[in-house]
């Protein structure tokens, strides 16, 4: 299970709506990259679900994760966070063991 704070659900709505995308479609994925191996990438994703993809509903929105990223992030939470002159969706991963000095990259 993977499930997103109240402030990613408004901030997914809030870019979509700007966007005029026309759905709350989010993909979570885990990619090769980075100083400890893996990293996340989180995008609005405009193909349909593939039977092995598992999705979480959360307040009208779609989150779709493949089977293998699954294995990596299950029992996550993504948040929507803004500090000091960044902002973005957050990750907080219990599965992680590693992670770079910079917050990027991890190991699970």
């Amino acid at each position: 299970m993977i499930t997103l704070t109240p402030a990613a659900i408004a901030k997914a709505k809030e870019i979509s709506d700007g966007e005029g995308l026309g759905h709350y479609n989010i993909r979570l994925q885990v990619k090769g990259g980075g100083c400890s191996g893996m990293q996340n990438d989180i995008y609005f994703e405009d193909l349909p679900p593939t039977d092995m993809d598992e999705i979480f509903e959360h307040d009208g929105i779609k989150l779709i994760v493949d089977p293998l990223s699954l294995s990596y992030v299950d029992g996550a939470e993504i948040d929507f966070v803004s500090k000091d002159y960044t902002s973005g969706f957050k990750v907080s991963n219990p599965n992680i063991t590693a992670q770079c000095r910079c917050g990027q990259s991890y190991s699970a």
